[in-house]
């Protein structure tokens, strides 16, 4: 059943576009952010280890939640990662390196990268798709970005 919640059909259909393409950056970022922790290696091994589990344990409730944001809005949520791969504008780790500085500079990009998607989005669901609840959970969304970004921007000091 369609939902009848003051969207127009058209507009559901631009949110959920935008959040299909959210949710694939947020599975790239995860799964990268799981790579890293799998694989760093060195002095700091462990507080690198702990730092990104931390990270991909949130990032794993944030897919959860915006997959299910689309699911509210009526429409069906991929789930291949082929699918994700294919419409997501950050990309994959294809290093072999086990520095952590390294890592920690990567995700750091991805992050404000995110950031940057997400303000511009946020932008557009109140602006062009009139839904301010999503604009108003993409907005915690970002935050949660913002805090990893800055502890991530600490490392590389």
């Amino acid at each position: 059943m369609k939902p009848n919640i003051g969207i127009t059909d058209k507009n559901l259909k631009g949110v959920t576009t935008l959040l299909t393409k959210v949710l694939a950056n947020q599975h790239v970022l995860y799964i990268k952010t799981r790579n890293f922790h799998w694989n760093v290696a060195g002095d700091s091994f462990m507080e690198y280890h702990l730092l990104f589990e931390g990270q991909y344990t949130d990032l794993e409730t944030a897919i959860d939640e915006v997959a299910e944001r689309i699911n509210k809005l009526g429409a069906v949520t991929m789930g291949s990662m082929k699918e994700f791969l294919a419409t997501a504008t950050l990309k994959e780790s294809t290093s072999k390196t086990r520095d952590g500085k390294t890592m920690v500079k990567e995700l750091l990009a991805d992050h404000e990268a995110a950031i940057r998607e997400l303000r511009e989005d946020i932008d557009k669901c109140e602006d062009d798709f009139k839904d301010k609840g999503t604009a108003d959970f993409l907005t915690g969304l970002m935050q949660a970005h913002e805090t990893i970004a800055w502890k991530l921007r600490r490392y590389s000091l």
